[in-house]
């Protein structure tokens, strides 16, 4: 028997997590609950730093929350303010040097930074940085910016960021702690969530409105693109850092990353993914007789194609949550072993039905022509497969981890290519249209880039200018 890394999972991978609380007598406590119900975000590596006022205390580690943390290391973090940080490694490659908060010291005292997003500038400015005598431990873009604020010249922790963020470009969004404040930052085109609320009288920053029902905290807001937010002991100060840009937030946070139960950029995931379903049946229907989902992240797209189309929903598969990121694989051979692991066909639903099957998005396409394949052995007379977000046929450069053009099944081949490809009878996407539609409300704009080629934030590194083309 041999140990296989488990490549079966087609979806692009999630980015990072970011967590902040402050003024809380378990801090670290409650930072450890919001990183879990972030976990989705990132399973790469986790992190925690804390400070009781006078000293930053911090943990990290490989793997989930869960192995990461022992009740033993959560008590080490000592102190009323806390920041973590879930994260996959969408810049700077993996490793425990790279897990964050990147925690530091410098002239003005110490510092944690907690990022979700990627800098489309990091690779020049570090060049830049190395050449002034500025010393890396990893290879992440968030160590970029502690070093920027630790060069500044400025006098407050606050106009020190300032002075970093004016020089970066890219999607962010940052929880920053120092000995006596908590600090949240978003982007100016507000790419990637961020959002502000209160446990009692503690102020709380999380990636999603998820981390906060898990501790019992009231949602108050968005921080809103391009908006500095400091907590300290006189409470929530804000101001804008840079001047109004057009809005630009990641649709793919709906399409895929938040998690249902989360609200993100004024929106409810829940309903803006039946929303994509129902628009999807609107513009592809088929004749069948059962709508499933793709479980777990197509089942609210599922619930709306079924509504619209008036054809029954379905439990046609059944996912297992405890696959790890390893397995042992048996030396006979079991055909779709590695989908098998982790979903199970409902045979009493399939068996002898025209079924139209709901998944989120197509990446490789790998898994969902292993999937159709296990829905025809399990008697399925058709599959219908629907897309509930337009064809991936361009890299993200802003957070997210893509595969390059050449591995974006879209990007190679044509509809009629893939559905050939995949063994169905018959395959559509949503339209970028009805895509916009189903999430639009009325902030503004959103980032297309992975569905469009449209990267309106300057990729100014050569190198992602070269993976553009």
């Amino acid at each position: 028997m041999t140990q296989t890394q488990d490549d079966d999972d087609d979806h692009l991978r999630d980015h990072c997590g970011v967590f902040g609380i402050f003024d809380h007598p378990e801090a670290a406590a409650l930072t450890y609950l919001g990183l879990h119900a972030l976990q989705h975000r990132g399973q790469e590596s986790a992190g925690i730093t804390s400070s009781d006022g006078r000293e930053l205390y911090h943990h990290r580690g490989e793997g989930l929350v869960a192995d990461v943390f022992t009740p033993a290391s959560v008590a080490r973090l000592l102190g009323p303010h806390a920041v973590g940080h879930v994260r996959y490694s969408t810049a700077g490659g993996s490793g425990l040097r790279n897990a964050q908060p990147i925690t530091a010291r410098y002239g003005g005292g110490q510092i944690a930074v907690a990022h979700n997003g990627n800098l489309t500038n990091a690779g020049t400015l570090r060049t830049r940085l190395e050449a002034e005598g500025s010393i890396f431990q990893g290879t992440t873009d968030t160590e970029v910016i502690v070093h920027l604020v630790a060069r500044s010249r400025a006098t407050s922790i606050e106009g020190r960021l300032i002075d970093a963020l004016r020089q970066i470009e890219g999607a962010f969004s940052l929880t920053v702690l120092t000995e006596d404040k908590l600090i949240g930052v978003r982007d100016p085109h507000g790419v990637r969530p961020l959002v502000l609320g209160r446990a009692g009288a503690s102020w709380v920053l999380a990636s999603e409105t998820c981390a906060l029902h898990l501790i019992d905290a009231r949602y108050e807001r968005e921080v809103l693109p391009g908006e500095l937010v400091v907590i300290d002991a006189s409470g929530l100060s804000s101001r804008r850092y840079l001047p109004d840009v057009d809005r630009r937030a990641c649709v793919f946070e709906h399409v895929y990353f938040a998690r249902p139960d989360s609200e993100v950029f004024g929106r409810s995931v829940y309903s803006v993914r039946r929303a994509l379903g129902r628009k999807l049946a609107a513009e592809s229907p088929a004749e069948a007789d059962v709508v499933i989902p793709v479980p777990d992240s197509g089942l609210a797209a599922a619930i709306g194609y079924a509504e619209a189309s008036g054809v029954p929903y379905g439990m046609g598969l059944v996912r297992s949550h405890y696959v790890g990121r390893t397995f042992i694989e048996p030396t006979q051979n079991i055909r779709h072993f590695g989908v098998k692991l982790k979903l199970a066909p409902v045979a009493e639903v399939i068996a002898g039905q025209r079924v139209i099957v709901i998944d989120d998005s197509l990446v490789r396409g790998t898994t969902s022509r292993k999937i159709i394949a296990m829905l025809r052995s399990s008697g399925a007379r058709e599959v219908h497969f629907r897309i509930s977000s337009p064809p991936i046929t361009n890299p993200c450069f802003y957070g997210i981890d893509t595969p390059s053009r050449s591995e974006l099944i879209a990007a190679q081949h044509s509809v009629e290519e893939i559905r050939a490809m995949l063994g169905c009878d018959s395959l559509a996407f949503l339209s970028e249209a009805g895509m916009l539609e189903a999430a639009a409300d009325a902030r503004g704009g959103f980032c297309d880039a992975c569905f469009t080629g449209r990267y309106q934030i300057p990729l100014i590194d050569p190198e992602l200018a070269a993976l553009a083309r």
